[in-house]
């Protein structure tokens, strides 16, 4: 079964079967507080996650992500988590500006 492995979660690893969630539906499934201001709709930039390792395995950018790349609202290594739907292991960081300040996170 594929791993999506949140790197500053503490390595959290959240196993899927690759059925098409997101990988903030992932996170949400597991009960984590996970940024997405504009509820989950590819209409913001704040549930972005950087992309460590399994890029070769992840689908083309959506259309929300492509506007955000043409605007400069998305570094290269970044995906958005609720347009993102792995089908391969992944590894993951929660960049530093979409963090929650209640949460502990790791290095």
């Amino acid at each position: 079964m594929p791993q999506l492995v949140i790197e500053n979660l503490h390595e959290l690893s959240l196993p899927f079967d690759a059925a098409g969630q997101s990988i903030l539906e992932l996170a949400q499934a597991a009960r984590l507080d996970w940024m997405h201001a504009c509820g989950a709709k590819g209409r913001c930039t704040t549930c972005r996650v950087e992309i460590v390792d399994g890029e070769k395995h992840l689908p083309p950018d959506t259309p929300a992500e492509v506007r955000f790349r043409s605007a400069n609202r998305l570094q290269s290594f970044e995906r958005l988590s609720c347009q993102l739907k792995p089908v391969a292991d992944l590894r993951v960081r929660i960049p530093d500006a979409c963090k929650f300040p209640h949460m502990k996170y790791s290095n």
